[in-house]
């Protein structure tokens, strides 16, 4: 028997039992999730944790434990994402792979510390700390948008930016809003409702009202990008792969003085017309090797939604090889 295939017993002791429920889950369930995954026994007694198996995996499942505990004593709710991110995480460690300061990699907003779930994730929050330009590519759910939109929070609240300017492409990379009914923030808004759904997720919703109104916090579709110098700004670009290299350009161009600028697309979902090339692709395969410009690209790894998800991506692509 090697060393890692000792069994051990290691007794946690948490020193407020109130906390526990929202740790362990409804019916124990985030502890169940841990069992499964890393093969270990769980036995809860009034304000201790025994865990029980191999030893390698009993030492990282105290980590992990250890490492919701923490979130769950600074108010953050935990679920089920969380705990298979702070395995993941865990797990990377354990062999060594190089993912950087996890901790310098987190981001703190109004209502929540946000952590990297994934290797790439790590590294697309220490690429975006930096460098000025960062392209984030890959599937959905894998937290691209979110992640950029918590380090543009997170450096508007400490005033290292003085705003925010989030912007998509509005239902086809050719902007045509004209057939949609209602103004034109009616006409615009649903295509840019992820934005807001990150924003409410990391302040409060009077502040990002406040800050929409005082255009501290700036949503608007790629068109109206034309003709501006974006300084003192952290700039996303969403969805960029149904950007045309034109309007790839015009955007690119409009970074000014300290100001940060994250793209993220993904380039299995382009909606461009039949034979128009993607401004996303364009851009990643012209301005790749400059210095400054760091590209990181995802996998269906890194999903971080419903488990189903990954599965699904990673189906997709399959086929797509075979074809």
């Amino acid at each position: 028997m090697n060393l890692n295939e000792q069994e051990e017993n290691i007794q946690l002791e948490f020193d407020d039992n109130t906390e526990l429920p929202l740790l362990f889950g409804e019916h124990n369930i985030h502890l169940i999730r841990v069992e499964n995954i890393l093969k270990v026994v769980l036995n809860n007694r009034g304000n201790k944790l025994i865990i029980s198996g191999p030893k390698e995996k009993v030492n990282e499942a105290y980590k992990v434990i250890n490492d919701l505990y923490a979130q769950v004593k600074t108010g953050q709710e935990i679920v089920s994402a969380d705990v298979d991110g702070a395995i993941r995480m865990v797990s990377l460690n354990s062999k060594n792979k190089d993912i950087g300061d996890v901790n310098s990699a987190s981001v703190k907003t109004k209502k929540r510390q946000i952590r990297p779930r994934s290797l790439h994730q790590a590294t697309y929050l220490n690429s975006i700390n930096d460098n000025d330009l960062v392209f984030g590519l890959g599937p959905a759910g894998t937290g691209k948008t979110y992640l950029a939109v918590a380090k543009g929070v997170e450096a508007l609240i400490t005033g290292r930016v003085d705003r925010i300017v989030l912007s998509r492409p509005a239902v086809e990379a050719g902007e045509q809003l004209g057939f949609l009914p209602g103004d034109m923030r009616e006409k615009v808004d649903p295509y840019l409702r992820p934005l807001y759904d990150a924003l409410f997720d990391m302040l409060p919703e009077n502040q990002v009202v406040k800050k929409l109104e005082s255009r501290e916090i700036e949503i608007a579709p790629l068109a109206f990008m034309r003709g501006r110098t974006l300084s003192d700004a952290f700039v996303i670009l969403d969805e960029a792969q149904n950007t045309t290299p034109v309007q790839m350009k015009m955007f690119l161009t409009r970074l000014g003085e300290n100001a940060s600028m994250v793209i993220t697309g993904d380039l299995s979902q382009v909606d461009l017309p039949p034979g128009m090339r993607s401004g996303l692709l364009d851009a990643v395969e012209t301005i790749g090797n400059v210095k400054g410009v760091s590209i990181i690209k995802f996998s269906e790894l890194d999903v971080v939604r419903h488990s189903l998800v990954s599965r699904i991506i990673k189906a997709y692509e399959k086929n797509i090889s075979r074809n």
